[in-house]
């Protein structure tokens, strides 16, 4: 799994990346209670907007950690947005996405660098 400084996180099966928030940033949140997930064939762009996440507290926008071309979205959360607060890293993933370009994996931080980082906040 890898991280952005955005709390986003990547998992990888091959050229598809699971996209979703951290911990760290559900917490943060507080209660999920909206989800707006991407559609299936958009093109994202690392660094850019591809999901809204709102809470009881704020909405923010999920941003891609990754380009390419969104390949399935995580329709559940529209009717069960708390998942991603009970499990943010697991089924509480955004989209899968399917990567143009596997060298931008190499600017994000694996776990130890993420703890390291949110150590800084």
């Amino acid at each position: 799994m890898k991280f952005t400084k955005d709390h986003e996180w990547v998992s990888l099966d091959g050229d598809i990346a699971t996209v979703g928030i951290s911990k760290h940033a559900a917490d943060a949140l507080g209660d999920v209670v909206f989800v707006e997930t991407p559609e299936v064939g958009k093109t994202v762009a690392k660094g850019a907007s591809f999901a809204v996440v709102e809470s009881v507290k704020a909405a923010s926008d999920v941003y891609a950690p990754v380009s390419g071309e969104v390949v399935e979205a995580n329709d559940a959360l529209s009717t069960a947005p708390e998942t991603v607060n009970a499990a943010p890293e697991g089924d509480g993933w955004f989209a899968k996405i399917k990567m143009s370009d596997a060298s931008e994996l190499d600017a994000l931080m694996d776990q130890a660098a993420y703890d390291e980082f949110l150590k800084t906040l």
